[in-house]
């Protein structure tokens, strides 16, 4: 099956396993568009379930999910399809987790936000191949901009406890708070 000259191969089956539904809904939308046929989950449970019912050829799965760890439903979909191509999508972006992530199976990593060229060069790239770089990526301030968040997400929005962990004043650290995320 063959949509705006992407070649899906036989079984253009994609499950897309994320917790935040505008996002899936979008994502799922477009990459019906471009000639695959779509299954959503929101949670560990759903993905591994359908996963387990029905493997796909082809997967992305966010990797912090409601109810667990996304690489969950990778290892399920691995062991019921080793060919599957699976990318990760996380707004976590770290390299120890990237590294867990390609060591069970993904194909590819990718940090949010990810739009559906991103997703679709990375579900197609061919092994010997890498995809080519994003479109649009973050830019150096907000990949610190989100590294804070997380941090203060983590800390259960404790500054004191943030400031100290990334080892930041923290006053500079309210200041970077206060005001509205970088593009």
């Amino acid at each position: 099956m063959e949509s705006e000259g992407i070649d899906l191969g036989d079984d253009p089956t994609l499950l897309l396993v994320d917790d935040d539904e505008a996002f899936l809904k979008r994502l799922g939308k477009a990459m019906e568009k471009r000639g695959f046929t779509v299954e959503m989950a929101e949670t560990v449970a759903a993905g591994k379930a359908a996963a387990t019912s029905r493997p796909p050829a082809y997967a992305v799965v966010d990797l912090r999910l409601a109810d667990g760890n996304g690489l969950d439903v990778v290892e399920t979909i691995r062991e019921r399809r080793p060919d599957s191509r699976i990318v990760v999508l996380t707004g976590y972006g770290a390299i120890a987790t990237a590294v867990a992530a390609v060591k069970i199976g993904a194909t590819d990593y990718l940090s949010k936000p990810a739009d559906a060229r991103d997703v679709t060069n990375a579900l197609l790239a061919r092994k010997d191949e890498l995809p080519p770089p994003p479109e649009n990526p973050m830019s150096a301030d907000r990949v610190r901009w989100e590294h804070i968040q997380r941090v203060y997400e983590l800390c259960d929005r404790n500054v004191s406890e943030t400031a100290r962990r990334l080892n930041m004043h923290r006053r500079t650290l309210q200041r970077i708070l206060a005001k509205r995320s970088p593009r």
